[in-house]
């Protein structure tokens, strides 16, 4: 009888000791997910109730269901984002955060969830050849080339004049503007082989500079066809973006400071920078621009928000990367997560979600 009081007591003790031990651990278990986020649409942004959304935040809210687990957004610069989950001061960072060889000595990261690289918006060509023709007749280099024939032209048909004015003047007017108009219609048949003999110079100083003309016209005549042709090849070229190798001979726009503008320099390409990319396609919009290079997800997501009749972005990309979930270094659910997104990464929801802000892929 003196033994069932002790084995009483010793069992009540042990369930106040695992009661101990348990609760704190249970506590912390329901504790919410500390997540470190930031404004990149279409992968995480705020909508007018302040509530996050996106494709990585609508990932995450079905990750984190999966786990039984709550969480609380806090919004960060991405240095502070990168410094807080180094430092074990967050549970988890979502986001388009890209997957690096420095980062991964940082912290850790999940599987990745959205394999990318940079896109090139452009223009879309709806006049087909005629947007080509139009845009070589007003380009810097054409009107250049035709401004300096018609200078050469003035010049000789004043000199032609001077010479012929006393002689010549039923042909060559003595007042001035006449008779250097008479003298560029002269200089213009003669250069172009055409010679309709209605004007002709009787001087001999005038016959001389004929002859010079006649010679010179055949040369300049080749050279100044080898050079509209080179503008017109040039200028339609710049016109049809294909890829990255077209880049450096075109007016080429991308953020300041992101991965796109150090991969472009690098290329030895100088773009112009803008402070968001939306700020970009409208220069892209209005003319200002030939192409856009940004994250090619961001490009599709503006594209479409904005302006996808007049916009589009280019199937190829480059510089591949990975966007992954960030987590501490060590973080003990990692394994936990990873099953979770390899199971919401399978279903027809994520497919859909991609579709819905991402809009159809395609030229």
């Amino acid at each position: 009888m003196a033994s069932i009081p002790r084995a009483f007591f010793l069992s009540a003790a042990l369930c106040i000791w695992a009661s101990l031990v348990s609760t704190p651990a249970l506590a912390e278990e329901q504790q919410p997910l500390r997540v470190l986020t930031r404004q990149v649409p279409p992968f995480a942004f705020q909508d007018a109730d302040g509530r996050w959304q996106g494709i990585a935040i609508e990932l995450w809210e079905s990750v984190a269901k999966g786990l039984n687990r709550t969480v609380t957004y806090e919004s960060v610069t991405l240095p502070d984002l990168l410094s807080r989950l180094t430092n074990n001061q967050a549970d988890a960072a979502v986001g388009a955060l890209s997957v690096t060889p420095q980062r991964e000595e940082q912290f850790d990261f999940s599987h990745p969830f959205y394999r990318t690289g940079l896109g090139i918006a452009v223009v879309r060509d709806s006049n087909g050849a005629w947007s080509d023709v139009l845009r070589v007749l007003v380009s810097p280099r054409f009107l250049g080339i035709v401004g300096g024939l018609l200078a050469l032209l003035t010049l000789m048909g004043a000199v032609i004049w001077f010479l012929e004015r006393r002689h010549n003047s039923e042909q060559f007017p003595k007042q001035v503007l006449p008779g250097i108009g008479s003298g560029v219609w002269w200089s213009s048949v003669t250069m172009t082989t055409v010679g309709y003999g209605d004007k002709a110079p009787r001087s001999a100083a005038g016959r001389a500079v004929a002859v010079i003309w006649m010679f010179a016209s055949v040369v300049l005549t080749s050279i100044i066809t080898a050079s509209l042709t080179s503008a017109l090849t040039v200028d339609a070229l710049a016109s049809h973006v294909q890829g990255e190798g077209d880049l450096a001979r075109v007016r080429t726009g991308t953020v300041t400071g992101s991965t796109a503008m150090t991969r472009l320099q690098a290329q030895g390409v100088s773009p112009k920078s803008f402070p968001t990319v939306a700020a970009a396609l409208e220069a892209l919009a209005k003319n200002e621009l030939d192409a856009v290079v940004y994250d090619r997800p961001m490009l599709r997501y503006e594209v479409n928000r904005m302006n996808a009749q007049q916009l589009h972005v280019l199937p190829q990309e480059f510089d591949p990367q990975d966007y992954a979930i960030g987590l501490p270094p060590g973080s003990p659910l990692r394994e936990d997560i990873n099953r979770q997104l390899l199971r919401v990464m399978r279903s027809p929801q994520w497919d859909a979600l991609q579709l819905r802000l991402l809009g159809q892929d395609k030229p």
